[in-house]
């Protein structure tokens, strides 16, 4: 059971509704936002106040005031719906709900494609949706594997956080972190660094004889990668991440690493750093293990309020783009985030690094400089990458937004102009055709221009895909998904670094076709396999023989040219592949399906 032992325990004390107690949802959202939470709807943005939160059960009385996050248990989809609207006329400030939200929109087979899917959590999330927005609630899809208790209790220390925390000290975040650090190296008697989750220094005490692991990590502001990986291959980190357990690391003097202690700081179960002790002169204190756990309780509000205050701008507003393009919220409720026009037409670019083999410019894929293919290489390059992008596409265009999701780098042109009308309707959508056409051309040479710049100033093979323009950030998504299929098929066998899909319509469906092909083995003539499995045996050629005959609608004498043998080698080949598989190539249906299964295995 996945819910508090006491869920109906009364709520720390909170201000009276309306008097500018709690604290705006946008704030919460920064720390129990992505993974765990998705926004839905937000019909009056996201700057309203949340003051507590309670936990509501289906047959429990328990009401709901002005300001309240109130957690739906034991409610999910569309049996939720009139709770929500229950929760809305009681003053609920936001209402969180189970849903099945991550089925993509376009259920790829096996072997479909890479890229990350499109979730739009169909008709129960809709339902939901229309009727949190129709109540005016803010409405929050909690992931199916989320506990109740640990969301309840993450969002409850970020409000108890801005409680203890006024307004006027919001900005001393760091130096209450180099205190804290300097208070900490007190009580264990070590040296003391304060990392947020991705190894990035915060803060550190002073203090002499500093190993090369910490020298560095001060220096660099960042833990070196050499001694980030030994770290993740002694189990370090799996450790940190998994709850309050202070972990000893043994002096290890080859390495430049002496004896230390390490806990990771949590916000309920999500992590969001480490504090780490390194043992210099003299041994740590008999009970530094005691004030490492408590230093690590400490911190967690102060890293909570830093990342709040310090980034509420830029990554709410990734994260609320990449639920816009993976459908999971309504573009409404991005108004007061994201200064655009929801009503106005937009469209996505799509690029990402070129697979290892696939064809770059000239038909090649380029080494990356100063990457390398190991994971920390490819993320330098990938961050390299969103810069570059970045620069380009705002450069083009003020509203342009750039984030990444799933290893790929998403685009949001917002605002392209909508076609002007004449009294005539033939002529108004010949005036908005136009017009995205032209939107969509200029947006294409922008995406030419940042895969060429990648190639020149990165070293990285880029490819880069337009979607379709849509006629409001509401469909988003499908422009989207769009991109994604031309980079599927280009990541496939479409040798191309930039394409639209009215440039390779064709294309990306045959490619779309042959990896169904690919993926779905019942769908495959034996005979075919039979002939591939002969070539192979036989070091014969008679598949691409064959494939250039079909391709060629049968003229001999121009698929015997391009193969550059005699027309004679060429009819006997042909009458060879149809003795070896027992294919009728008199019969079109056949012919057809041959010729499909041809492509197929001369792109595996």
């Amino acid at each position: 059971m996945d819910v508090p032992s006491d869920p109906y325990a009364a709520p720390a004390a909170a201000g009276t509704a309306g008097e500018g107690a709690g604290i705006p949802l946008r704030r919460l959202l920064l720390a129990v936002g992505d993974p765990l939470v998705d926004v839905l709807a937000a019909p009056a943005g996201l700057d309203v106040r949340v003051d507590n939160v309670v936990i509501v059960d289906p047959e429990d009385e328990a009401e709901a005031f002005a300001g309240d996050l109130v957690l739906l248990i034991g409610a999910r989809g569309s049996a939720a719906r009139h709770l929500v609207r229950a929760a809305a006329r009681r003053g609920a400030a936001a209402v969180a709900v189970k849903v099945h939200s991550d089925e993509p929109a376009y259920p790829p087979p096996q072997g479909w494609g890479t890229a990350p899917q499109v979730r739009r959590g169909g008709e129960e999330v809709a339902l939901l949706r229309a009727e949190a927005s129709d109540a005016g609630v803010a409405l929050l899809g909690v992931r199916p594997e989320v506990r109740w208790d640990q969301l309840q209790s993450l969002c409850r220390s970020v409000l108890d956080d801005a409680r203890l925390t006024s307004e006027a000290d919001l900005g001393e975040t760091a130096g209450d972190l180099y205190s804290l650090a300097q208070t900490i190296s007190a009580l264990t008697g070590g040296l003391v660094t304060i990392e947020d989750a991705a190894s990035r220094v915060l803060a550190h005490s002073s203090g002499e004889e500093a190993d090369e692991l910490r020298r560095l990590s001060v220096l660099g502001r960042r833990g070196p990668e050499q001694y980030l990986a030994l770290l993740r291959e002694w189990g370090v980190f799996s450790r940190l991440r998994a709850g309050e357990e202070v972990v000893r690391i043994d002096e290890h003097p080859q390495l430049g690493i002496r004896r230390r202690l390490a806990v990771g700081i949590h916000a309920g179960s999500q992590p969001l750093g480490t504090i780490w002790v390194q043992e210099g002169a003299h041994s740590l204190a008999e009970d530094a293990e005691q004030a490492l756990l408590g230093a690590a309780r400490m911190t967690a509000l102060h890293l909570v309020r830093h990342r709040t205050e310090a980034t509420v701008g830029l990554r709410l507003r990734d994260d609320l783009l990449a639920s816009l393009l993976e459908g999971r919220i309504e573009a409404a409720a991005l108004a007061d985030t994201i200064e655009v026009n929801t009503d106005r037409p937009a469209l996505v670019v799509a690029f990402a690094i070129s697979p290892s083999g696939a064809p770059g410019a000239g038909g090649r894929a380029e080494p990356a400089r100063g990457g390398g293919t190991d994971r920390s290489g490819r993320e330098l390059n990938r961050r390299r990458l969103v810069d570059l992008i970045t620069v380009h596409t705002a450069a083009y265009r003020r509203t342009s937004l750039v984030t990444a999701v799933g290893g790929r780098i998403y685009v949001l042109m917002p605002d392209l102009a909508r076609g002007g009308g004449s009294s005539g309707s033939g002529n108004a959508d010949s005036a908005a055709d136009s017009s995205r056409r032209s939107a969509e051309s200029s947006v294409l040479a922008l995406t030419r221009k940042t895969v060429e710049a990648a190639r020149a100033t990165l070293g990285v093979a880029v490819q880069g895909a337009v979607g379709s323009a849509v006629n409001s950030l509401g469909a988003i998504p499908d422009s989207r998904a769009e991109a994604d299929r031309i980079l599927d098929a280009m990541g496939r066998d479409l040798a191309m670094d930039v394409a639209t899909m009215s440039d390779v319509r064709t294309r990306v469906l045959i490619s779309e076709t042959l990896a169904y092909l690919r993926g779905t083995p019942a769908l495959r003539d034996p005979r075919v396999s039979a002939l591939a499995d002969h070539d192979a045996a036989q070091g014969s050629d008679l598949v691409v023989s064959l494939l250039a005959y079909l391709e060629e609608f049968g003229d001999v004498r121009t698929a015997a040219a391009r193969l550059h043998i005699h027309p004679n080698t060429l009819r006997y080949r042909v009458r060879r592949a149809e003795s070896v598989s027992g294919i009728d190539l008199s019969d079109p249906t056949q012919r057809l399906f041959t010729h499909l299964q041809l492509l197929m295995e001369r792109a595996t």
